[in-house]
């Protein structure tokens, strides 16, 4: 709320501050900064503020920004991250896809947003973007960030409609290609498509092994362990004969993934059948 002469109180300044045009602030980020329900009210009538949804606030974009921002999924999670505190990571396809290894058509033109982490704000899933969000727990590697990295990704796209007009550069937290291919293959056989995985994991041929033995031991998936080295040995990139295969523990027992499968010999799962290990002629 601005005084008499037109100048913003020293709370308001810190928030004009502190967050940039389109970004987001909540309740708690209001307490935390000692900004009131009253002061709340007044700036969203001086215009400083603009209501979001119950207990979320924009403040709004500059009036020469791109209209596709307001939609963008991009700033409520920099928002999040950075403003919010809240921790959690974009990982699976997403950061995939985010690094170019692999590409999604959705229909509706949603982009398929995989998020990581136990304190993901509820609102962010109900947010209104151009982003379809599947929320998940960090099952496979329990409170471990091993192989999760801060990526800026609007440095790599700078004519990014969403983020071009803001000279912020914060930083995403998104998982590694080798903590990436690993939670994508934990959405097997339901959630993902054995080809698309196929795919992405020919593009894969720089993964660092010292990471990838390191994921491999702390991950709490069999199945996922398993698959990995199914695709691992049918791409057979360099990276493959350098990982230590006695860090990594695939349990006992066969596994049944998918009807119709076959039984992989050597890592006992079922897998489509273009999946299974050529067999090498006789006395060759």
């Amino acid at each position: 709320m601005s005084n008499m002469r037109g100048r913003p109180e020293p709370k308001l300044k810190r928030l004009l501050q502190d967050v940039p045009p389109g970004f987001l602030v909540d309740t708690g980020w209001m307490t935390r900064h000692a900004i009131s329900r009253q002061s709340v009210s007044g700036y969203i009538k001086q215009g400083w503020l603009e209501p979001v949804m119950t207990g979320v606030y924009r403040r709004p974009f500059s009036s020469d920004a791109n209209p596709e921002a307001a939609t963008g999924w991009k700033i409520p999670l920099l928002s999040a991250i950075w403003l919010m505190q809240h921790r959690f990571h974009v990982g699976g396809a997403s950061a995939l896809s985010l690094r170019g290894h692999t590409h999604y058509i959705s229909p509706g033109h949603e982009f398929p947003l995989y998020l990581y982490g136990a304190d993901i704000p509820a609102w962010l899933t109900k947010l209104r973007t151009d982003a379809r969000i599947s929320v998940r727990r960090n099952a496979l590697f329990g409170d471990s960030a091993i192989g999760v990295e801060n990526s800026d990704f609007s440095l790599s796209n700078e004519d990014d409609p969403e983020l071009a007009q803001s000279p912020w550069r914060w930083p995403m937290p998104m998982s590694s290609p080798e903590r990436a291919i690993l939670e994508m293959l934990d959405e097997l056989p339901k959630g993902e498509s054995f080809h698309i995985i196929d795919m992405s994991f020919e593009s894969l041929a720089n993964l660092r092994p010292r990471l990838l033995t390191m994921l491999l031991a702390q991950c709490r998936s069999v199945k996922t362990k398993r698959l990995f080295f199914v695709y691992a040995d049918k791409h057979n990139h360099a990276w493959r004969r350098h990982i230590d295969m006695s860090a990594v523990d695939l349990g006992k027992g066969d596994r049944a993934l998918t009807q119709g499968g076959r039984l992989h010999p050597l890592y006992r799962i079922t897998i489509p059948t273009d999946l299974m290990p050529q067999e090498t002629p006789h006395g060759t």
